[in-house]
């Protein structure tokens, strides 16, 4: 008998949504991923509406009733890419368990969330180095308070570490994904 742990079981997902908080690689990750699986990429921060995005630029977090719209609309993005390639990937910070599951239900499928996983000192680092159009270093700390970290017994999700490197990233989450490996999406 075997003692090496096993990998964890996933629900099959044709959508696979990279989340976290602000500057842990959402889109880099994500991006990759989707070149990795020759899948349509959806960058999360195109689908807010303006009202959402100068409402960060002036450092104000986003509410609730800011986000629904926003999440209804990338998930049906999702969706409907998802139909065209049999697999979409996005990016979303999808901070709270009421955001993945919505866009789970929008979706109309399982979604895998991938969690990048960073300290607050690690992403404050990545954040400082680098100039976001509307999400200032001042909504890092609503970012981590507004975090509800996925829980793998209960939720469709994979953690990650945010300190592997994109492509070690890439390489344990397609690793993990063999349902997808039966489909022909360079087609």
């Amino acid at each position: 008998m075997s003692t090496a742990p096993s990998q964890p079981r996933f629900e099959p997902a044709r959508i696979i949504v990279v989340m976290g908080v602000s500057s842990s690689g959402k889109s880099t990750v994500g991006a990759a991923l989707g070149r990795a699986l020759h899948a349509p990429f959806l960058d999360g921060d195109q689908y807010h509406p303006a009202a959402n995005v100068e409402k960060m630029r002036a450092g104000t977090p986003l509410t609730d009733a800011d986000r629904w719209p926003w999440l209804e609309a990338f998930a049906l993005a999702l969706r409907q890419a998802a139909g065209k390639k049999d697999v979409a990937v996005g990016a979303c910070s999808a901070l709270k368990r009421a955001y993945r599951d919505f866009i789970t239900e929008k979706a109309g499928e399982p979604v895998l969330f991938i969690h990048l996983e960073g300290s607050r000192e690690v992403i404050g680092e990545r954040m400082a180095k680098r100039k976001h159009e509307y999400m200032p270093t001042s909504l890092l700390d609503s970012q981590f308070a507004t975090l509800e970290v996925p829980d793998a017994a209960t939720e469709n999700v994979m953690t990650v570490p945010v300190t592997d490197s994109v492509d070690k990233i890439v390489r344990t989450v397609t690793g993990t994904l063999d349902h997808l490996k039966s489909f022909k999406r360079w087609q």
